[in-house]
């Protein structure tokens, strides 16, 4: 190999670990930022009202469909490991307790969440599409939760419904306008 491949070879991998180091810090970013608007609560039962969904769609916009999952994914880990990244909900569980909890099902479709938006983005970058793609995502975190609510702690899938899902849909709506202006401003500065 003569020095012009050699260096060629060295910018090339330079370049491929700068944005190998660049797609994980994007994930661990989003992981902690999940767990930061975790702590952003207003305690309501059965579930309490949290930022975390907000970062949970704008993961997988900004990340994509995969690495958005992943994000999330490892923020569901770090829970497992007993680390206090979940919401209180009144009780002093750690871990996976939390994951079996009234909130489980939420948490549990966090990475699902993240991965429809990102791929619905993926597909259409356009304000509104990424809009929809956010709504989409929270709904699918919102039904999820709500389902598994109903069925292993209300025994009532409509109660659930509308503790678990409705109950959400004015913050529901300001989360995903915050959201997909963020990710607009972000995209508009960062092209």
């Amino acid at each position: 190999m003569n020095t012009s491949e050699s260096i060629k070879t060295n910018k090339t991998a330079l370049g491929i670990s700068k944005i190998m180091s660049n797609k994980l810090l994007g994930i661990i970013s989003f992981a902690i930022l999940t767990a930061v608007a975790a702590q952003v609560a207003i305690p309501a039962k059965p579930v309490p009202f949290t930022l975390q969904t907000l970062f949970v769609v704008l993961s997988g916009a900004l990340l994509g469909s995969k690495k958005g999952a992943y994000s999330q994914m490892l923020y569901l880990g770090l829970g497992v490991m007993g680390l206090p990244v979940f919401a209180q909900t009144g009780g002093f569980s750690l871990g996976i307790a939390d994951l079996l909890g009234p909130t489980g099902g939420y948490l549990l479709a966090f990475p699902i969440g993240a991965f429809v938006t990102g791929f619905i983005v993926e597909k259409n970058k356009s304000y509104i599409s990424v809009a929809f793609a956010m709504f989409l995502g929270e709904i699918v975190i919102n039904l999820t939760g709500a389902f598994c609510l109903g069925i292993f702690f209300l025994n009532n899938i409509s109660d659930a419904i509308k503790y678990g899902a409705l109950v959400f849909s004015f913050w529901t709506a300001v989360k995903v306008f915050a959201a997909s202006s963020i990710y607009c401003a972000i995209k508009k500065n960062y092209k």
